[in-house]
């Protein structure tokens, strides 16, 4: 062998890290290899930890080959002690110490052991900014993520290199949307003191002149016309720079040009700035490039639901030009579906093909069929037994089917109900319904009766737009009135007139407009609902009962929305009937309308002892509520508020008075959990009356949230 062949040899079995030492030898012609093998780990031990868990910190090693059974590196273990201060400089950290001791061990073994000593976490003692003239040192303070915040209570106050950069962009942010266009952050300073603990950051900026826009002027390729790019601006001559308003601008021309099938256009913003007069004048340059077209829609993660089923859902269209509102709003009626937990569409450039795309929707599906047989509990009736079968996306056609049985102190019910909600193309639904309803109100407090229902009917779902459908419907229900002379004399007031039984052929009438961005928990978008029933004439009994609510949902922040809510409604008798069935009466109070108070307490009282609540033909319903996560959790079946809610409701022979509304705060708790939706509140009433019936804790299981 010669020289040459040797080194490489012993280069190639170093390069291996099994050996610590290589010798080559020569006896004749026969190479000798005398090798010092690298101990193997036998264990390691790491002890100090409490900020970082030593499960984590194991599993770091794993991932860089420093795990047992392994040949032992020093260089490596040496490499690992300066990661382990790297991860704890991360949490703010700075007196971390790490010392590594090696036990060899028989048979050519090593134990490793780690002792960290975490040191306490640094705290930013002070921030100083340096150059602010235009707003004080405490406005632009509370722009930042990091604080000086001494005291029991810390959290803002441990320093973090990745804050700080998001900090300093806010405050460029803050100053270039308020004409400071030259703004500028001339240097940071970060000082930490000797024993490592506090931390000191001086800010040094330069805020420059307040620009005003001169002027706005489009160049580029117009393939949408100037008098609907110049729609789409939010800033003109004379305004005050703003750069959020500038970028929004650009992103509206984006979208509009995205929506007419230039899916890659590029549309920039370049000033021309005039720094003697303190001017900037804007051009936006427009390239819309080639325009683009779908070339196939493609569905992954369906495995129940049929491609059909999301296809009719999808506003664009294969062959057809690229837009993405379309994408956009085809997502959203995926979403609203319900059958899928979460949905994402991708748009891959296709191969080869500059001017075509394909769709990719990919959706998680969620459990859309339930076989339950459970007990719940409601604070308005009490114990619940429930058993239902049901199934929203019956053998992943999207029709649904259910079963259910209710039986609780008060009612007892049984209810089947089938929807195709594409009965015909367009979007035509039908449906039909049959239930049998026995209700004891003794145990309701509401005035002692007793009504048993049967009935069944007909109804369609006809779509107007988008956003807008129209509900009609057709129902035969018979109904027995029993009444002793115990019952509300409301209740002995109507058999006396109407009878004990009563056959009614009803009319069902509904309108909604829905923009909820999902199904279940929407944090944004609005909804409004009308809904009416109306006894046709030559029934038994001939009434109305109409209810109208809206509700509107603003996401505050990533993970939180605020919602507001109202609700009207009313009802009353014509022809031979005076007013509107005491059995139809509208209710408020309790889980699902104004929580504090009593559920059904609010509003009239019946004439006699006990003068228990017997409703009214009118009501009034507000809602607003700050709805947020539980800390920590991303969970999308989990929701805490804060709540206010109002409301009440009016006698025949009342007028609706504002004055007369209850009112209450408190936090709520919902949870769509695998037994059913629960939902808990702990309410205060705020303007409640000597008799009202008060109800601070309420709870329930089993009953769908409103």
């Amino acid at each position: 062998m010669t020289e040459k062949g040797a080194q490489q040899a012993i280069r190639a079995l170093f390069q291996t890290g099994f050996f610590a030492d290589i010798r080559l030898e020569r006896d004749g012609d026969v190479l000798i290899v005398i090798v010092s093998e690298r101990p193997a780990i036998a264990s390691i031990e790491i002890s100090g930890t409490r900020d970082v868990s030593e499960s984590e910190l194991k599993q770091s090693l794993r991932e860089q080959g420093f795990v047992e059974g392994r040949v032992f590196n020093r260089a490596l273990l040496e490499k690992i002690e300066q990661e382990l201060k790297r991860t704890y400089f991360s949490r703010g950290r700075y007196s971390i110490k790490v010392k590594a001791s090696v036990t060899p061990l028989e048979r050519n073994r090593v134990a490793v052991q780690i002792d960290v000593s975490e040191g306490r976490t640094a705290r930013i003692k002070q921030i100083n900014l340096v150059g602010n003239h235009q707003f004080s040192e405490k406005e632009l303070l509370k722009l930042l993520e990091l604080r000086e915040k001494p005291g029991l209570f810390r959290k803002k106050d441990k320093y973090s290199r990745q804050q700080l950069v998001g900090d300093l962009e806010r405050l460029r942010n803050f100053y270039q949307d308020r004409g400071f266009l030259e703004f500028d952050i001339e240097s940071t300073q970060v000082s930490i003191t000797p024993n490592k603990e506090e931390i000191y950051i001086t800010i040094n900026i330069v805020e420059g002149k307040k620009y005003t826009i001169s002027d706005i002027r489009f160049a580029g390729k117009f393939v949408i016309p100037k008098e609907e790019l110049n729609a789409l601006l939010l800033v003109k001559a004379g305004d005050t720079f703003s750069r959020r308003q500038i970028t929004e601008t650009t992103k509206s021309i984006n979208d509009a040009l995205g929506d007419q099938g230039y899916a890659f256009a590029n549309v920039n913003a370049v000033p021309d700035v005039d720094d003697q007069n303190a001017t900037v004048a804007f051009t936006f340059f427009i390239d819309p490039g080639k325009r683009v077209y779908v070339r196939r829609i493609r569905f992954e993660g369906n495995l129940t639901t049929q491609d059909g089923v999301l296809r009719r859902e999808m506003r664009q269209f294969e062959g057809a030009w690229y837009s993405a509102s379309k994408i956009r709003r085809s997502r959203e009626r995926l979403q609203r579906l319900g059958f899928f937990s979460s949905v994402t569409v991708e748009t891959p450039t296709v191969a080869g093909t500059p001017d075509q795309v394909d769709v990719i929707v990919q959706v998680k599906e969620r459990l859309t069929g339930n076989l339950i047989f459970g007990v719940g509990f409601s604070d308005s009736e009490g114990v619940l037994i429930n058993a239902s079968v049901s199934e929203t996306n019956l053998f992943g056609t999207g029709r649904e089917l259910s079963l259910q049985l209710n039986n609780s102190d008060s009612i007892n019910s049984l209810s089947l109900r089938y929807v195709n909600p594409y009965f015909r193309k367009g979007g035509l639904s039908r449906g039909f319904r049959v239930f049998v309803r026995d209700i004891d109100t003794t145990d309701l407090d509401i005035g002692e009766y007793e009504t048993d229902s049967r009935g069944g009917g007909m109804f369609f779902g006809i779509p107007i737009s988008e956003t807008r459908k129209l509900n009609l419907g057709l129902d035969l229900e018979r109904t027995e009135i029993g009444t002793t002379v115990d019952s509300a004399q409301v209740a002995q007031d109507f058999v006396a007139a109407n009878g004990p039984e009563n056959d009614i052929l009803k009319m069902t009438v509904g309108w909604s407009q829905d923009s909820l961005d999902r199904f279940l928990f929407p944090r944004k978008g609005a909804i409004q609902r009308f809904s009416g029933e109306i006894s046709v004439s030559g029934s038994d009994l001939e009434y109305y009962k109409l209810t109208y609510e809206a509700a509107r949902y603003w996401p505050v922040s990533r993970r939180t929305s605020f919602r507001a809510k109202g609700e009207l409604g009313r009802g009353d008798g014509y022809g031979d009937t005076e007013q509107l069935p005491f059995y139809k009466n509208f209710f408020a109070g309790g889980t699902n309308t104004v929580r504090g108070y009593e559920s059904r307490s609010l509003g009239p009282k019946d004439t006699r002892a006990p003068f228990d609540p017997i409703g009214g033909d009118k009501r009034v319903l507000g809602n607003l509520e700050y709805i947020f996560p539980l800390p920590g959790e991303e969970q999308e079946s989990m929701r805490v508020s804060l709540f206010v809610d109002a409301g009440q409701v009016y006698g025949p022979d009342e007028d609706v008075d504002l004055d007369l509304l209850r009112y209450s705060t408190g936090l709520a708790f919902n949870w769509l959990s695998p037994v059913g939706p629960l939902a808990l509140s702990i309410a205060a009433p705020i303007n409640d009356e000597p008799d009202d019936e008060l109800e601070r804790f309420q709870f329930s299981l089993g009953v769908p949230f409103r």
